[in-house]
């Protein structure tokens, strides 16, 4: 029997589902949550610039709410790997949104890229169990 594992996720939420099989349907494993991400990036740093003595002011380089979802990302591919070290599943299946699919490529491991069986820049976090898994089964046999 072959487990697949199929992570769904945007920036901030991500559900983890597990398939034993044609015919096994979904069965929800895990959600992950991250609202920072959602938050407006004024709310996510302070007010005033700061200053250090002789050097002017300091600028942040990076956007808080890119920050945010990288924070995000690293978070899900812990998951992942956390499964992957165990075996608790032998093909990997990525649905998420555009920007946070690419953020999220880059921190699998290579073993865990190894895996990857499928890869959809789509958004179904809202999706019931129902519709995810009637996008799904256009690509894979649930």
């Amino acid at each position: 029997m072959s487990i697949t594992w199929i992570m769904v996720a945007n920036a901030s939420q991500a559900k983890l589902y597990e398939n034993q099989g044609p015919n096994k349907g979904l069965h929800l494993l895990r959600e992950l949550s991250h609202p920072e991400s959602r938050e407006k990036a004024a709310q996510l740093v302070s007010d005033r610039v700061g200053n250090f003595q002789g050097s002017g002011s300091y600028a942040q380089h990076t956007d808080p709410k890119h920050h945010e979802m990288e924070r995000f990302a690293h978070q899900v591919a812990g998951t992942l790997e956390d499964g992957r070290v165990k075996n608790a599943f032998e093909k990997l299946v990525l649905v998420a949104s555009t920007p946070f699919l690419g953020m999220l490529n880059q921190r699998l491991s290579s073993q865990l890229q190894g895996r990857v069986s499928l890869s959809l820049d789509k958004d179904y976090t809202k999706a019931t169990d129902k519709e995810l898994a009637g996008h799904l089964g256009a690509h894979m046999r649930l």
